[in-house]
């Protein structure tokens, strides 16, 4: 049985899709006013990890990611940097698209740009107004009346009635946190601060809100009732609290059946944010010598609904373990034999358990350690197992130091500890002669092929 936990209705239920011929599933895309950071990257690695999941229990996926390209923080750096919106936000597009590559990150059926649906953003706001749950403002924006929607906070277990006083009224900003749940925008009447971005339509000249922007993606390319839709915890409200009540006031139909989120990545106990400056980008660990699959691979090792807290130290145990175990799988050899099925069921129920990825790492190691299995079945079924972890295992062959200049790198290392730098010296000699480069960093040496 395939089960998740949904955030709707904050119990793990058994998956049953709309439509089981093809499974309809939204994933809120980046903000590209910047490179991600890798607390983001969480996010869109839960997503990958799911939807392999799907594929691997042999349901077909219809995958949508939207890339805001269009929001106050897009609008105001674009213009701190004096490019055009879709100049500036073309760059970040560009590089997530790079990121998630260098992740194993698979790429979704469909990839919407906010900027490419505004036609169908105003259409939805216009039949919010129509129905009376939308209103217009003395300036021209557009607000969704969050009182005329009877089951507004659901998801969060938001209750209006218990909000502080200072909370009534409307807000125009994208995002904001519980203590200001107001009626919000659905379409931003143009102001000097939006520059010359601006589209001139039946609601006025003006922009749309953020929550509007993924409400008419996802219901154009997926249609108005979908079967999954995830994102982080912090999009659970206000975001993800929007949306329902957009597309279920538009519609009168439940929007989605099973809600998922992933928890934070923490740094030193705190949420990782841009905003607190306390962040890294795959380009930090890039530039440290770590592959971003260590990455993909420690975020494994806990379930996603699970805090975990970003440290140097355990990114590099984390390292130390995926190249053993890209090691071991070199070491089965070259043939691939035929996938074992009791380690193949112990996997999959695994994974379908609400994604349980640790206990498949566990049933990964227990496999490749199983003597009783011959080689070529056991690489035949981390093969299979890889169609879900996304580990990369295929590739390796050009990838993985062989095990003598492994050697030779820990040989040096002791070296080093010893303050015997001449025989470091030519240890790293015949290492480069070898055809390897070991380069010294502040987490230790970092092996490259020349």
């Amino acid at each position: 049985m395939l089960s998740f936990y949904n955030t709707l209705s904050k119990t793990k239920e058994e998956f049953i899709p709309i439509n089981k011929n093809e499974v309809t599933f939204y994933s809120c895309g980046p903000t590209v006013y910047n490179y991600p950071h890798i607390g983001n990257y969480r996010a869109y690695v839960f997503a990958d990890i799911l939807k392999r999941v799907l594929l691997y229990n042999g349901y077909p996926v219809n995958h949508i990611m939207n890339i805001t390209d269009i929001d106050d923080k897009t609008i105001r750096d674009s213009i701190k940097q004096g490019k055009t919106l879709k100049e500036f936000t073309e760059y970040y597009t560009l590089g997530f698209y790079e990121d998630c590559k260098e992740l194993n990150i698979l790429p979704p059926s469909k990839f919407t740009k906010a900027t490419d649906y505004v036609s169908e953003m105003v259409s939805l706001v216009e039949i919010l107004l129509e129905k009376g749950i939308a209103y217009k403002s003395e300036d021209g924006s557009v607000y969704y009346d969050i009182k005329k929607f009877p089951n507004y906070g659901k998801l969060s277990n938001l209750v209006i009635e218990e909000q502080k006083e200072n909370a009534s009224g409307r807000i125009k900003t994208d995002e904001y946190d519980k203590e200001n749940a107001q009626d919000f925008a659905l379409w931003k009447a143009w102001d000097l601060n939006d520059g010359d971005v601006f589209w001139e339509t039946s609601l006025g000249k003006g922009r749309p809100g953020w929550h509007i922007e993924c409400s008419a993606m996802s219901m154009t390319n997926l249609g108005e009732q979908i079967d999954i839709h995830t994102g982080g915890v912090d999009n659970i409200f206000p975001h993800h609290e929007n949306e329902i009540a957009q597309s279920e006031g538009a519609t009168d139909k439940k929007f989605v059946n099973y809600w998922l989120h992933n928890e934070w990545v923490l740094v030193d106990g705190k949420k990782m944010a841009k905003s607190a400056g306390n962040f890294f980008t795959l380009r930090d660990l890039i530039d440290k010598g770590i592959d971003p699959v260590v990455y993909r691979f420690w975020l494994l090792m806990a379930n996603y609904g699970t805090r975990v807290n970003f440290v140097w130290d355990a990114l590099k145990a984390s390292e130390v373990a995926l190249k053993r175990l890209q090691r071991l799988y070199l070491d089965l050899g070259n043939e691939v034999g035929e996938v074992n099925e009791e380690y193949k069921k112990k996997f999959k129920n695994h994974v379908s358990d609400d994604l349980d990825t640790p206990r498949a790492l566990a049933t990964l190691w227990s496999l490749i350690a199983d003597e009783n299995i011959i080689p070529a079945d056991r690489k035949a079924t981390m093969l299979d197992f890889d169609k879900v972890l996304g580990l990369g295992f295929a590739n390796l062959e050009q990838d993985v130091i062989p095990e003598d200049i492994q050697k030779l790198v820990e040989a040096r290392e002791v070296a080093r500890k010893n303050k015997d730098f001449k025989l470091a010296d030519e240890l790293r000699d015949e290492i480069k002669s070898l055809g390897y480069e070991v380069k010294d960093t502040d987490l230790g040496q970092k092996v490259l092929k020349i």
